[in-house]
C-alpha cells in the first residue's frame, strides 16, 4: 500500500516531502531523486535503511508464516510467472550470499528468504552489507549525476499535476489488471 501511494503522488512529494517519500517506498529512482531534492545525507541514510530493512523483514516473516502459500501470491496476484519463482528460489539456494545483499529491496527475495528459513544473524549481516552498499550507491550516482537529476527535477515541476494524475492511472491500471488476473487463476 504505501509503495502504491509513493507511486502515484512521488511528483509531488519528491521536492515538497523527499523524507516521507522515502519512508513510503525505497525504490532505486526515489532514493535518487530524494538526495538531488536536497534531502540531507543523514535522514537519507536513516529513512531509506529502515524502510528497506523492515519491507525485507516483514516479507521473511511472511515467507517464514506461510511458506508455500505466500509464495504462490506472487504468482496469482503480482505478476511473477512460476518458472521465474522456481528461477528465484533455485538461485536462492545456491547463492543466498550474494543473492541477499544484492536484492536487498526485493520483496520475492524476503519471502523465499523466510520459506528457506534463513537465521536472523545471517540475515542481519547480509541486509546490513546489501544496504550500506545500495545507499552508497545511489548516494555517488546522485552526486555524479546532479545536474541532469536536478533538471529533470525542474521539469517535473512544471508538469507535477499531469505526472501525479498518470502515475495514479498507472498504479490503478497495474493493480486491476495483477488483481484480475489471480482471480482468474
Amino acid at each position: 500500500m504505501a509503495t502504491n501511494l509513493a507511486a502515484a503522488f512521488w511528483a509531488r512529494w519528491v521536492e515538497t516531502n523527499p523524507a516521507g517519500l522515502l519512508a513510503l517506498s525505497s525504490r532505486n529512482r526515489y532514493l535518487a531523486l530524494t538526495l538531488a531534492a536536497g534531502v540531507p545525507v543523514w535522514q537519507y541514510a536513516v529513512i531509506a535503511t529502515v524502510r528497506i530493512a523492515a519491507a525485507f523483514v516483514v516479507c521473511h516473516l511472511i515467507g517464514r508464516a506461510y511458506r508455500a502459500t505466500a509464495l504462490n501470491w506472487f504468482t496469482r496476484y503480482l505478476g511473477m510467472s512460476p518458472e521465474g519463482l522456481d528461477g528465484f528460489q533455485r538461485i536462492y539456494e545456491r547463492a543466498k550470499w550474494v543473492v541477499i545483499p544484492f536484492f536487498v529491496g526485493s520483496n520475492i527475495i524476503g519471502v523465499i528468504s523466510g520459506v528457506q528459513r534463513t537465521l536472523g544473524r545471517q540475515l542481519v549481516l547480509l541486509l546490513g552489507v546489501g544496504i550500506a552498499i545500495r545507499l552508497t550507491l545511489f548516494w555517488w550516482l546522485a552526486r555524479v549525476f546532479e545536474a541532469p537529476l536536478v533538471d529533470f527535477l525542474g521539469w517535473l515541476q512544471r508538469y507535477q499535476w499531469w505526472v501525479v494524475a498518470g502515475s495514479i492511472a498507472l498504479v490503478f491500471l497495474v493493480n486491476s489488471r495483477n488483481f484480475r488476473r489471480g482471480t482468474n487463476r
